[in-house]
């Protein structure tokens, strides 16, 4: 699928590793001077290797969904690769992941960064009294959501059924973008043919909402998995929808 890719320059990962300051910046753990050796294992040939730096995505940059300083670099670095062939390769599963390719659990992982600067997470901030608008990083992952989306909609019709799936989910919170909302005529129809057919009910519920939100039709579609029947599961899949106050566990950290 080919989508007009205005106002977003294409994202050469090695240069965002060479010219980012990293040692200025932070993750949930202090100063983030050993995230760009997370991020080139990301695509190590070990799958130990890539395991252990996916893991550290979720639990160090983006740590219960918090967005850091260091957050927006490493989500372009991460757009970057998803057209390497390495990341093809295999990582470790367990109970609670999607299924997919590393690919996949990129383009996962940059709906979840997405998601924690969409215009419901500026809604919850405002009704904590934090404005989105005075934190750094929320403003920074919003500026560069263009070339998020450039990244991401290249893998919308991915001949890998997860990969595709993972990429049309990661375009709907990149849409509220003013620069990107006439991208919602093209999405609306992959979210019907695509999410709403996925095996995932996770996918097929966030099909419905994005599509209500949009002002779409959902007439037909529903979740057929009813999501709380995990709840004393052995497998719960993760999801953006197991968080509460969409996405955050506690109060926003800002």
């Amino acid at each position: 699928m080919t989508l007009d890719q205005e106002f977003a320059e294409p994202i050469d990962p090695a240069e965002v590793l060479a010219a980012t300051h990293w040692g200025a910046l932070e993750h949930a753990y202090g100063p983030a001077d050993g995230v760009p050796e997370m991020l080139t294992g990301l695509t190590d040939m070990d799958e130990g290797v890539r395991s252990r730096a996916l893991d550290d995505l979720h639990h160090v940059v983006h740590h219960q969904n918090t967005l850091y300083t260091a957050t927006a670099p490493a989500a372009l670095y991460v757009a970057g690769i998803l057209g390497d062939a390495r990341s093809l390769q295999s990582v470790e599963k367990d109970r609670h992941s999607f299924p997919g390719p590393m690919r996949a659990e990129l383009l996962g992982w940059l709906d979840s960064v997405a998601n924690e600067a969409d215009d419901e997470a500026a809604a919850i901030s405002r009704r904590f009294g934090f404005p989105p608008e005075d934190y750094p990083p929320f403003v920074e992952i919003c500026r560069i959501r263009p070339q998020l989306f450039r990244a991401t909609s290249a893998f919308l019709d991915d001949p890998d059924t997860h990969v595709r799936e993972a990429a049309v989910s990661t375009c709907i919170p990149l849409l509220d973008d003013l620069r990107l909302l006439h991208h919602r005529v093209v999405l609306a129809p992959l979210l019907r043919n695509v999410l709403a057919a996925s095996a995932l009910w996770q996918y097929r519920e966030r099909s419905i909402e994005a599509l209500t939100t949009w002002g779409e039709d959902t007439t037909g579609l529903e979740v057929r998995q009813e999501r709380y029947v995990f709840c004393d599961s052995e497998h719960k899949p993760s999801s953006w929808t197991d968080e509460p106050w969409g996405g955050y566990d506690t109060d926003p950290p800002f």
